[in-house]
């Protein structure tokens, strides 16, 4: 597959047949082993080979190989949607958020917060977008300390822990509820993008697979352990 990219996107660049040695330096081995692997793409029928000379020879000369994507190769490399169940890409930014909420607790969340805001996933990628939701309303309820019913929120969060999936739902309105009792005024803007981004989190919920889903829950029992 990493041949087959590079192969499309020189193919796109110069929108001509590729010769094996611009891949081998794309992908970082030496010109045989490029040519090799195109040969190998060729007989599975991602890729095409023909004959063509060499760059500044017009008449009769040395020809070379060079190679092109086919349909199918083509097809293969097209970009797809996130999958609904986690993938590489989600256990990556599991990782990464992870390490984030750790760090929070003894930086400052609400710089933490703003930072994940400004960089959340595209609502087209549910998985990975409510994943960085679910930190970001942590960090929220980090960031208010505020008391709902005379309990701190983070107790109250820890009942989620047997809610399942049910208490993904919830999350969002305990975390805004918790900003609203802490009488915070200084981050009323923050605020207010976190409120907008909540109604993409409610919306993109339901769009889960029951893989994600699960993935989702089991990431909000982590989380609330990484701010422990």
């Amino acid at each position: 597959r990493t041949f087959l990219r590079e192969l499309q996107r020189l193919y796109r660049e110069h929108r001509k047949p590729v010769h094996y040695t611009a891949i081998a330096e794309r992908v970082g081995v030496n010109r045989f082993s490029a040519y090799d692997m195109l040969k190998v793409l060729e007989k599975k029928g991602v890729a095409s080979s023909t004959y063509a000379l060499a760059a500044g020879h017009s008449g009769p000369g040395r020809s070379m190989v060079v190679f092109a994507p086919t349909e199918l190769g083509t097809a293969l490399t097209a970009p797809v949607p996130e999958s609904l169940a986690p993938g590489d890409d989600w256990f990556a930014a599991r990782e990464h958020l992870l390490k984030k909420l750790r760090d929070a607790r003894r930086a400052n969340p609400r710089a933490t917060m703003a930072e994940l805001l400004a960089r959340l996933a595209e609502p087209s990628a549910p998985l990975t977008f409510c994943t960085e939701m679910v930190a970001v309303l942590l960090l929220n309820m980090r960031r208010a300390r505020a008391r709902a019913g005379g309990l701190g929120p983070f107790r109250v969060l820890a009942a989620l822990r047997s809610a399942g999936e049910g208490g993904l739902e919830a999350l969002a309105g305990l975390s805004i509820g918790a900003t609203l009792a802490s009488d915070d005024d200084t981050s009323s803007s923050l605020t207010e993008r976190l409120v907008d981004h909540v109604r993409g989190y409610q919306r993109s919920l339901p769009r889960l697979g029951d893989e994600g889903r699960q993935a989702l829950v089991q990431f909000l029992e982590d989380a609330l352990e990484a701010l422990d």
